[in-house]
């Protein structure tokens, strides 16, 4: 008679943490909360098609409430009047939640560099990855996923530790410089 698994590991070792089972969990259930703005929206919706079909992921359902998501996707650029609202949107999230800018417009204005249209979406809300882009194809939106759940997700604190780390990002995103106060190559 052969034996299972328990046969082959010594006897009451358990190699993982509580944070490492629950991020496991948690990497397999994005609920995303659509924010469409522009022309990254038709490529967003194209990634829950069928060709390309977020579902084999369990991703397939975009909550419309904020309520009900853990991931905002914004896609396309935020002008002055509608970065109110984005940030309300996020506030309304559960935690844990994330961020992800799809698209040159999302994370840095792209060509809109004007006094209507934020330079960068990470001047109001925290964002934990960018998706490259104009516009950014349906399997970069699969990619930044994959990234996500692996670099982020699996490896986010639970509990006290969780709030620490939430407020030390958001302190960290908000006073960072701004796009234009940066210094560098193309400055």
């Amino acid at each position: 008679m052969a034996g299972g698994i328990e046969d082959k590991i010594p006897q009451g070792v358990v190699l993982t943490t509580l944070e490492g089972v629950f991020g496991w969990m948690r990497q397999a259930s994005f609920w995303p909360a659509t924010f469409g703005l522009a022309c990254c929206a038709i490529e967003m919706m194209t990634y829950g098609a069928p060709r390309f079909d977020a579902g084999r992921w369990g991703q397939e359902v975009f909550r419309a409430s904020p309520r009900q998501a853990d991931l905002m996707i914004i896609s396309g650029r935020v002008s002055q009047k509608m970065a109110p609202v984005l940030r309300q949107v996020y506030d309304q999230m559960p935690n844990p939640k994330w961020v992800m800018a799809m698209g040159v417009c999302a994370s840095s204005g792209g060509m809109f560099n004007n006094y209507a249209i934020v330079q960068g979406v990470d001047h109001v809300v925290p964002v934990d990855i960018y998706v490259p882009g104009c516009p950014p194809r349906p399997d970069m939106l699969i990619d930044a996923m994959f990234k996500l759940k692996k670099d982020i997700v699996a490896k986010r604190p639970m509990a006290a530790n969780e709030i620490e780390a939430l407020e030390a990002a958001e302190r960290a995103a908000l006073e960072a410089p701004a796009t234009h106060e940066l210094k560098g190559l193309l400055r």
